[in-house]
């Protein structure tokens, strides 16, 4: 009776450790900056040249556009309805140019930084962040952009552009950043 409980409880212990060892293992999700590369600015003002990169965003008529968002190169952030990490109608047009511009610069790497609105807590907002980021990372890659040279970080609500309180400016703190991170 002892062997056969013995055995029973050897069996339950082994198919545990085999479950555990299949589950998928955590994502890095380092919260600063300084943890990635050593980079500590992430996001470049418009006309600026980053490390030879024009940085200047245009608009339609190819003048300076002054409502076009802060970025790196020639790579424009995406942006999420509230607690969501879907990619939106909208985002999936930006990424097109994303996806050109990558193509075009099949020698860079970048990162694809996960940023949140205040709402939530720090913790919440570093699992969305990361979602985030994954989602645009899995759409490249669908795409046929090398999941090499995409690295991921979530900022989680540790990196707002906007300080007010509006809707309008909370829907700029929910977005996905794209940044060269070798040149």
């Amino acid at each position: 009776m002892k062997k056969t409980i013995t055995l029973f409880y050897g069996i339950i212990l082994l198919m545990g450790f085999l479950a555990l060892w299949g589950c998928p293992k955590k994502a890095d999700m380092t919260s600063s900056p300084e943890a990635q590369n050593g980079e500590s600015a992430s996001l470049q003002k418009r006309g600026d040249t980053h490390k030879g990169i024009n940085t200047e965003m245009t608009g339609e008529t190819g003048k300076p556009d002054e409502h076009a968002p802060l970025t790196t190169a020639g790579l424009r952030p995406v942006y999420f309805d509230y607690d969501k990490s879907i990619l939106r109608t909208d985002a999936l047009k930006t990424m097109t140019n994303n996806i050109s511009w990558l193509k075009a610069n099949p020698k860079l790497e970048i990162r694809i930084e996960g940023n949140c609105d205040e709402h939530g807590t720090i913790e919440y907002n570093q699992a969305l962040g990361q979602r985030r980021s994954a989602s645009a990372k899995k759409y490249l890659v669908s795409m046929g952009i090398s999941a090499n040279r995409i690295s991921l970080i979530s900022y989680g609500k540790e990196k707002p552009i906007c300080t007010e309180k509006t809707e309008a400016c909370l829907q700029e703190d929910r977005r996905d950043d794209f940044v060269v991170i070798n040149e």
